[in-house]
């Protein structure tokens, strides 16, 4: 049975665990710090897994910002780790769509996340040029995904810019 939960202080030293087992290095676990320690944090949108009251997974939503004429800030999803031992379970599919439903009612626009097509398109995100929005890195379109909520608009265009902390990443 999994419990998907706002992280809290006690949290961070799992969380931190969790992110540097599953990618092999601590660099998300630093980001995440980052970001939590700037005005880019949501503290709703950060949320553990558990299994048995045991942290086995985490994901964190923040701010980024999208600028065309305007700036408007939309929702990056980045990291998302499972324990590699709790991996394949289901656990990162269901912080995703916990995730998408807190996003859904606090009223957020469009979800953006750099990541595999084949995990992210189960959830309804599409290729963002699809949407006329651009990845500041050069990477495969097909890579960097865009998942519309229900107050998006056609005003949501022009090109990502990450806050600093993901030059960290």
């Amino acid at each position: 049975m999994i419990n998907i939960r706002r992280e809290t202080v006690a949290d961070y030293p799992a969380i931190a665990q969790i992110n540097t087992l599953a990618f092999g290095q601590d660099s998300e676990a630093k980001f995440i710090e980052q970001i939590r320690n700037s005005e880019r944090y949501i503290p709703e949108l950060s949320l553990v897994a558990e299994i048995e009251r045991m942290v086995v997974g985490h994901i964190l939503f923040s701010y980024i910002d999208l600028v065309n004429e305007e700036t408007l800030k939309v929702l990056g999803l980045a990291p998302l780790a499972v324990h590699p031992q709790f991996q394949r379970q289901g656990i990162g599919s269901a912080l995703i769509k916990a995730g998408l439903e807190i996003a859904e009612a606090n009223k957020e626009a469009v979800v953006i996340v750099l990541g595999h097509p084949e995990f992210y398109t189960r959830f309804g995100f599409q290729t963002s040029v699809i949407y006329g929005i651009e990845s500041p890195f050069p990477v495969p379109e097909e890579f960097f995904m865009v998942k519309p909520l229900q107050n998006y608009r056609e005003r949501y265009k022009g090109k990502v810019i990450y806050p600093p902390a993901f030059n960290e990443v």
